[in-house]
């Protein structure tokens, strides 16, 4: 009996997902725990993998919307495992053999040209791309691969020239969109309209202010520089400068409870603990998992669970206990050569930084002018 593929359930107050890119075509075999297809919601993106090995049927398009539980296809595991073919093995080998001489080619290329122009050439993937690297028309070679399919070793024997063979050389065909007029409209995904959504609010319905302020970063260049080799050696992790902005926080934010609360409603939620979420661009978008007990944590455990995270956001493998809570956010922008931003806050929580990045500038030190390494920061609360 097949079994059906169904979407799961991606978290708390999540009931409707749109269905992403599949990794496997209809019909495809596909081994258990293999990624079949990606489901996007407005917090987070997951895969759904394969609960066995069979063939794959597919019963629903990438864009379409779906709800938690519906059925989007199976997979019938007991279906035999489909056996390469004989042609296609042999094609894959002659992709390495050595070419046939120049003159047999040149005898089947003028008996082959008459039918070739009457149905598509067939021929490898490598030899297409090849042909289509050298500007070599397909229709004028003739394949020594099984059945005549066209190999590498063929689009070779009649590339870069020789005599007849059948090169385009007419000038290239340049695309009216090519002016710079083109335009190309792509739906926004789940996710991206999710974070529209949020930050709109925020400014809408929040009393946000941003104040700004510079750091002289001499002293934590110079911790960092002295420790960040033994750092690495003893806890297998570099030392970045998020740490120390973290370490910053908690020590910060545990004074001035009123920046690490949540709105709620009419309400104000203070926490007796520091979570911090991390803003990390993405291909996808921008998602903010958290660092939680961070007022627990050490340079080096900062520093490991802010890679883990990166990875695991990067990779799509985020959960949403990954992304929900967090009581204060930092965003970095300093990685996109950002000197000065204002951050918008991340609901409900009541404060976020901006760091950004650190660049020297002439500042004035007990009287004299001298150049320091500075970075800007930008703190918006409520």
């Amino acid at each position: 009996m097949p079994i059906d593929i169904t979407i799961p359930s991606p978290g708390e107050s999540i009931t409707e997902v749109v269905l992403g890119p599949w990794h496997k075509n209809d019909g495809a075999w596909v081994e258990k725990d293999e990624t079949l297809v990606e489901i996007e919601s407005d917090k987070v993106t997951l895969e759904i993998p394969a609960e066995e090995s069979g063939v794959l049927q597919i019963s629903a398009a990438e864009g379409d919307e779906k709800q938690v539980g519906d059925v989007i296809g199976s997979i019938d595991a007991n279906a035999s495992r489909p056996k390469a073919s004989a042609a296609e093995d042999t094609a894959s080998a002659s992709e390495e053999a050595t070419s046939a001489p120049a003159a047999a080619v040149e005898v089947a290329t003028a008996t082959a040209s008459s039918s070739a122009a009457a149905t598509p050439a067939r021929a490898t993937s490598l030899a297409r791309k090849l042909a289509a690297d050298r500007g070599v028309k397909l229709e004028g070679v003739a394949g020594t691969g099984p059945s005549g399919r066209i190999t590498k070793s063929d689009v070779l024997a009649v590339s870069p020239a020789r005599d007849g063979a059948a090169i385009d050389v007419s000038p290239p065909v340049i695309p009216a969109s090519a002016s710079g007029r083109g335009v190309r409209r792509e739906k926004l995904s789940k996710l991206r309209q999710r974070i529209a959504e949020r930050l709109v609010a925020a400014q809408r319905n929040a009393a946000m202010l941003t104040t700004f302020n510079e750091v002289d970063m001499s002293a934590v260049m110079s911790l960092r520089s002295q420790h960040k080799e033994a750092f690495h050696e003893k806890h297998g992790v570099g030392l970045g400068f998020m740490s120390f902005f973290v370490k910053a926080c908690v020590s910060g934010l545990q004074v001035y409870e009123g920046i690490n609360a949540s709105i709620d409603g009419a309400g104000v939620e203070y926490h007796d603990y520091v979570d911090v979420s991390i803003a990390v661009g993405t291909p996808k978008g921008l998602v903010v998992p958290v660092l939680r007990n961070a007022h627990e944590m050490s340079f080096a455990e900062i520093e490991g669970g802010i890679k883990q995270l990166a990875l695991k956001a990067r990779d799509g493998k985020l959960t949403m206990d990954d992304m929900t809570g967090g009581t204060f956010t930092i965003s970095n922008g300093g990685v996109y050569g950002s000197m000065l931003s204002t951050p918008i806050l991340n609901p409900p929580q009541t404060g976020i930084l901006g760091l950004h990045n650190i660049v020297e500038r002439a500042v004035v030190v007990d009287g004299q002018v001298e150049v320091r390494p500075v970075m800007y920061l930008a703190l918006s609360y409520d």
